[in-house]
């Protein structure tokens, strides 16, 4: 399989958290690879209903716009915006 990626990713093991909106509670995520442009999230709760674009929250770096690129049953790949 080629690569498409324009940047290299890092494996690591954080806890973020996906706001859908201010109003709803947020959805807990393990970030499991990151690149200046996008992660791997993976979703304990499942990947079902969370919509193609929202807030990633992760202790230590700033808040990003992610838009979903690829899912599956407990796993997301996003891009930045």
């Amino acid at each position: 399989m080629d690569e498409r990626r324009k940047s290299s990713r890092t494996r690591v093991l954080k806890s973020g958290r996906i706001a859908v909106s201010a109003k709803a509670p947020k959805i807990e995520c393990a970030v499991r690879n990151l690149s200046d442009g996008g992660a791997c999230l993976q979703v304990h709760s499942g990947t079902f209903g969370i919509p193609r674009e929202f807030e990633l929250h992760v202790e230590g770096a700033p808040n990003r716009m992610c838009r979903v690129i690829w899912r599956t049953e407990n796993r997301l790949g996003v891009s930045f915006a």
